[in-house]
């Protein structure tokens, strides 16, 4: 058998190989996600999503033929690097999506970009209640994956025949979601690196459901005779019932929160008539009312600088209309 030939095989099988594992991490991402009765899920889900994400490129830049090992050049020859047993140093995810080669797009990319910078923040430690927070970006995520996979090597290597729904036994009314947002309590560290990476986006990018994919639920039942009750019906965003949806329901959904510096606040509720309401007087209703307390959710520390959230300002209005003599 010619060289080139058997050169062509050995790629082959090999990008095969990096392939089946990398779906294995992703079926093991998606599945340890669903079980209910796992507690460490979001950790283990950005963890082997990670991994299959890797592998994935690893496959494609194997394919395509491009290094993906780290070398320097010495006098025009590759050394390349190892670790200290003597094995090669493959590019993680983060340098695999940076290079130019990458088939990844944009948007994709800053939901991976995302879960990276949260895999560096819960590195080795326990992080509780950030499964409902960031279910949107794993969804994306999954998503993301499974198109890839099909696109870069085939539908045959397509995960989603292996996954379905999954089920739960309780619904949620509007009440219990605006309980659940309010009572949010996420690390600070982690709800400063969400608030940092999303406030950069422009709207175009964070709105993209390659960078976290949000569903509206609605209860429905069949309406003709013979046809089966669907709990989740999909439709097209640009359709006409996507339009009615979007205008007649409040949709309750992860998106990014609109924030207020304090100089804002003061001058919003001046502008409102509340003429003697100024920094000190800010500075001192907030601290009665410990509204930086960890877990309150109406406010978020972003590279050194604290930024209020509506449920504050409202706070605000309806203490200064309380004080109105006092502020006028």
């Amino acid at each position: 058998m010619p060289e080139a030939k058997k050169r062509h095989r050995r790629i082959f099988s090999v990008s095969h190989e990096l392939v089946e594992k990398s779906r294995e991490a992703a079926l093991a991402a998606v599945q340890i996600f669903n079980n209910r009765q796992v507690t460490f899920k979001s950790e283990i889900f950005i963890v082997w999503m990670n991994i299959a994400w890797t592998y994935l490129l690893h496959a494609y830049y194997r394919k395509k033929g491009i290094e993906y090992r780290y070398f320097e050049l010495k006098a025009k020859h590759r050394r390349f690097d190892h670790t200290k047993a003597g094995a090669y140093k493959y590019w993680e995810l983060e340098r695999c999506l940076n290079d130019k080669n990458s088939p990844v797009d944009k948007d994709t990319a800053n939901n991976l970009g995302f879960l990276i910078g949260i895999r560096h923040e819960i590195e080795h430690q326990m992080t509780p209640r950030i499964d409902a927070t960031l279910s949107a970006k794993f969804q994306a995520c999954s998503l993301n994956y499974n198109d890839y996979v099909k696109k870069l090597f085939g539908d045959e290597h397509g995960i989603d025949k292996h996954l379905a729904f999954s089920l739960q036994f309780s619904s949620i009314s509007r009440e219990q979601s605006d309980t659940l947002a309010a009572t949010s309590n996420l690390p600070s560290h982690i709800r400063s690196l969400v608030d940092g990476f999303e406030g950069k986006l422009p709207d175009e990018e964070f709105n993209s459901p390659k960078f976290a994919y949000r569903v509206l639920f609605v209860a429905k039942t069949a309406n003709r005779k013979g046809q089966a009750d669907q709990v989740v019906e999909f439709v097209k965003a640009d359709s006409e019932l996507a339009k009615q949806v979007n205008a007649t329901y409040v949709i309750t959904r992860e998106t990014e929160r609109q924030k207020y510096r304090p100089g804002r606040i003061v001058a919003l509720m001046q502008g409102e008539g509340f003429r003697r309401f100024n920094m000190h007087e800010r500075t001192e209703f907030w601290k009665a009312e410990d509204a930086k307390r960890d877990g309150k959710g109406i406010g978020v520390l972003v590279e050194d600088c604290w930024y209020w959230y509506e449920p504050w300002l409202e706070k605000v209005r309806a203490h200064c209309k309380a004080n109105g003599a006092r502020y006028r």
